[in-house]
């Protein structure tokens, strides 16, 4: 394993899509904060950083685990969008599978410190986080890798972190989950709505192959509004501050979004090319936006 540099590996965790991880962690330390319900003192800023240091490992470990098994199953060929390093051989199999347990172990290890310091809940929680994130490539083979991601990304970090920093279980928080969740599954659906023929060639069956390629693509500019309906719906009945609707100063982006999927009609797949990346970067936007407004309100 010691023929690649440290560029190389790390092109091969995915690090562009970190932000679908590591934002809900943020927007919901900004939901506790404009609650007033983080604890003075550096303790929960330390939780917060070690939750991020933990998630982005076991996302790593999860995209490294899923690429091989993509090649092993035939996903990623020479005719698919794949991810080249295994099926051009710039790296082995074998390297995948064991730098992917590698970043398993830290991510737990540094799990494992958070369980110490903050209790029981949080163990629950990742362990249920570290089995989805493990299962991922058989859900996805199975239509249920839309649910797996939103479940982990929506759902688990949020109520994760808003344990971890307060002791108690806060379901209100949850209120962010709709909205994350969608952007965040945005990215794994305009992959696979790409990848319908070659999927299906593999013989495997993903949720953007259950509903066909039309679906899919109607399915993906639905993702890309419906983010902006929750947070204004949630304002309106008072879940979330009214200065969480800075969050809409990301439309220009998800319409950028929304007007290249539209194409499809036209183009055909060609017309989801590249909207995993622009959708990752749409998450990004759509989050830091709605946490400055989340952290606004608490001064207001």
């Amino acid at each position: 394993m010691g023929k690649h540099n440290f560029k190389e590996w790390l092109a091969v965790t995915r690090y562009w899509s970190f932000t679908v991880s590591t934002m809900p962690l943020i927007v919901t330390f900004a939901y506790l904060f404009a609650k007033g319900m983080v604890p003075s003192g550096a303790l929960p800023w330390v939780i917060l950083g070690l939750s991020l240091l933990g998630v982005v490992l076991l996302h790593a470990a999860g995209n490294v685990l899923s690429d091989w098994a993509d090649f092993r199953s035939g996903v990623d060929n020479k005719d698919a969008y794949a991810v080249p390093n295994l099926v051009f051989g710039k790296f082995q199999p074998m390297e995948y599978l064991v730098f992917s347990a590698i970043l398993f172990v830290l991510g737990i290890a540094v799990g494992l410190c958070l369980v110490a310091i903050c209790g029981v809940g949080v163990l629950i929680v990742g362990v249920i986080a570290v089995a989805l994130t493990a299962l991922y490539s058989f859900l996805k083979y199975h239509a249920l890798g839309d649910a797996d991601i939103f479940v982990i990304f929506g759902v688990l970090t949020v109520i994760g972190l808003a344990y971890a920093i307060t002791g108690e279980w806060h379901v209100d928080a949850l209120v962010l989950s709709v909205p994350i969740g969608i952007i965040t599954v945005s990215v794994l659906h305009a992959n696979n709505t790409l990848d319908i023929p070659t999927d299906g060639a593999a013989g495997i069956k993903t949720f953007a192959m259950l509903i066909g390629e039309k679906a899919s693509y109607v399915l993906y500019c639905c993702y890309m509004v419906l983010p902006f309906l929750c947070v204004v719906a949630s304002v309106i009945a008072g879940w979330l501050p009214a200065p969480s609707l800075l969050c809409l100063l990301a439309i220009p982006k998800a319409y950028k979004n929304f007007k290249q999927a539209a194409t499809w009609p036209s183009v055909g797949r060609e017309a989801m090319k590249g909207l995993d990346f622009h959708s990752s970067q749409l998450q990004l936007q759509f989050s830091l936006l709605l946490s400055i407004g989340l952290f606004i309100s608490f001064w207001l």
